[in-house]
């Protein structure tokens, strides 16, 4: 038996006295309905008691709340944008533009990074749409070399799949290498594949891969044809509408236009003098400085197109005639469009962060990216929408313009390292061809060519005691030793998130900071875990999100488990990121 204080006897009786109040509470609110219904019998035909019936039932039956969520979720990645581009430029913004809307009224995480090397542009694609990293994803790079199959494989390439939207192999290409599934992925699941996803990029790769699995398109830029093309991972044919845009010959009318400074070149105060000896030159060697004329290439070569602002735009016009024909948030059920703009890596390749070129085409997209915005707002519905910006990776200053300044920086030529090693790998162990690659920051070795494990360390060994003399290397050290080699933690662990063993090398090396690949004649790269490369822009704007910003550090990853959240959706299978909570409302 169980024992009855005077307490519980005094509960009893408070619950029972509350019981009694809630009775007689909902027999006085029944009363004026039940004498309502009653007069409504003595007067009313059968036909009018029904419709009376309804309405009461109705009002009295609970309402089902549907999940909050956006109609529209907008990614936008902008290819090599440096987090200091947000405010290097913003003055010279427009007010009307996207970049001072999307700081104003969004939310910025002003500290964001990049948690795994190399920091290119492949990887950062993936990680953002998936919240994980290239030690889960299986994305290590733009190439790699596979080390089960024997070859380098491009990213996204595809040989079960063919074109379609033209007659060349640029559309043998899929997400098949991404081992994780992506937040438009979850979006679709979580919709019964209701929602739509589509991805739009002039890279092939800036496309597939944040577009996913179940993406129900995917589309890119066929440098060969000037078009938009996809491949038959997605569908069989183009739809009539991108047959449409295709049609008017956009990157004609581009051609015709040029390029010239937006504002008067003297202006430009924030970069260097037009022309240096340092920048590339896309558009051929005697085009040295502003105003470039491109009406040569109409017709004739639409791969220049990538290194102009005028990718940027065609990839814009792009977006919006996808949201306008594929009636993407024009329901209560949220779709996903994936847009990356790819032009600002290629300008910022030839030209490098300082130039005038990386300047003039920021102040370029500033402008339609507030244009772009402005369409939303119409067509989707202001606060009916969310998006967010960030970017795949930043990039080095261009060495000779840190030199010229006296801060160190230089080249590191892997092209001159392989046959150099090769060479003395000769004389030491009687093989030829030993190192296959410098790829990703890593030495890939023909391990074919080695009979044994203790020969394998000693050619290790070898090479790692060879490379880490040579000028810009910080360190050089085996893969298999990481968790041992003196390492500060954060490299440490960028390190070992950018490793999937079957597809990364077996010497990581690391460049001293400003130290660069250079496979290039003029211009800049990216891929390491310095700063310059790795800490990213991270704004979130429009429905469910704050205004305001936070300077504790956020990453990547956390973008995806952000939306995740906001949507009330399971986060991608392979995200290991966490929610900036600051952001939602």
């Amino acid at each position: 038996m169980v024992e009855t204080s005077p307490n519980n006897f005094t509960n009893l009786s408070n619950k029972y006295a509350a019981y009694k109040a809630g009775v007689k509470l909902k027999i006085l609110c029944l009363l004026p309905v039940t004498l309502f219904a009653y007069f409504c019998f003595k007067r009313m035909t059968m036909q009018k008691l029904t419709l009376v019936f309804i309405f009461l039932l109705s009002f009295f039956t609970p309402r089902s709340q549907s999940v909050p969520r956006p109609k529209l979720v907008v990614g936008i990645v902008v290819d090599q944008m440096r987090w200091d581009y947000l405010y290097r430029y913003y003055d010279r913004y427009s007010a009307t533009g996207g970049f001072k809307r999307l700081i104003s009224q969004g939310f910025s995480c002003d500290n964001t990074f990049i948690p795994y090397a190399p920091t290119v542009t492949a990887c950062g694609h993936a990680t953002i749409y998936t919240g994980s990293v290239p030690a889960i994803n299986g994305i290590t790079g733009n190439f790699w070399y596979d080390n089960i199959a024997g070859k380098t494989v491009y990213c996204t390439e595809d040989t079960l799949v063919t074109t379609v939207g033209s007659n060349t192999s640029a559309g043998m290409q899929s997400p098949r290498n991404l081992f994780v599934n992506t937040i438009g992925d979850e979006l679709r699941l979580a919709s019964n594949f209701k929602g739509k996803v589509v991805g739009v990029a002039l890279k092939d790769r800036g496309s597939i891969l944040p577009a996913g699995h179940s993406a129900n398109a995917a589309y890119w830029y066929d440098p060969i044809t000037g078009d938009w093309i996809t491949s038959s991972f997605y569908m069989t044919d183009l739809p009539k509408w991108v047959k449409d845009l295709n049609a008017r010959k956009l990157p004609d009318e581009y051609y015709r236009q040029g390029w010239k400074t937006l504002y008067p070149i003297d202006t430009y105060v924030q970069s260097t003098p037009d022309e240096n000896n340092y920048e590339g030159k896309p558009y051929g060697a005697d085009a040295k400085k502003f105003p470039y004329d491109f009406a040569k290439f109409a017709g004739t070569n639409y791969g220049v197109l990538t290194s102009t602002p005028y990718g940027n735009s065609f990839t814009m016009e792009m977006a919006k005639a996808a949201v306008n024909n594929e009636q993407l948030g024009s329901d209560a059920i949220t779709d996903l469009l994936a847009v990356s703009l790819s032009s600002t890596d290629y300008v910022g390749h030839a030209f490098g962060p300082n130039s005038i070129e990386a300047e003039d085409i920021f102040l370029r997209l500033d402008k339609e990216m507030g244009d772009f915005l402005d369409f939303l707002d119409t067509k989707v519905g202001k606060d009916q929408y969310t998006v967010f910006l960030s970017a795949d990776h930043g990039a080095a200053h261009v060495p000779q313009f840190v030199k010229d300044h006296k801060m160190p920086g230089g080249v590191v030529n892997p092209d001159n390292l392989i046959n150099n090693l090769n060479a003395v790998l000769k004389d030491k162990f009687n093989k030829t061809g030993l190192v296959l690659d410098i790829s990703n920051y890593q030495v890939q070795l023909n391990t074919r060519l080695l009979e044994s494990a203790s020969k394998m360390q000693e050619v290790k060994d070898f090479i790692i005691g060879y490379i880490v003399k040579q000028p810009g290397i910080a360190r050089a050290f085996d893969m298999a030793a990481v968790q041992t080699t003196p390492l500060e933690p954060t490299i440490r662990k960028m390190i070992n998130n950018g490793y999937f063993p079957s597809r990364c090398g077996q010497i990581q090396l690391i460049f001293q900071p400003q130290y660069i690949e250079g496979f290039l004649t003029g211009g800049t790269t990216h891929g390491l875990w310095n700063p310059y490369d790795s800490h990213i822009p991270l704004i979130f704007y429009g429905w469910g999100i704050k205004q305001g910003k936070t300077n504790r550090t956020t990453y990547m990853t956390d973008i995806t488990a952000t939306l995740a959240a906001m949507l009330h959706i399971q986060m991608p299978n392979g995200c290991v990121g966490e929610v900036i909570t600051e952001v939602m409302k």
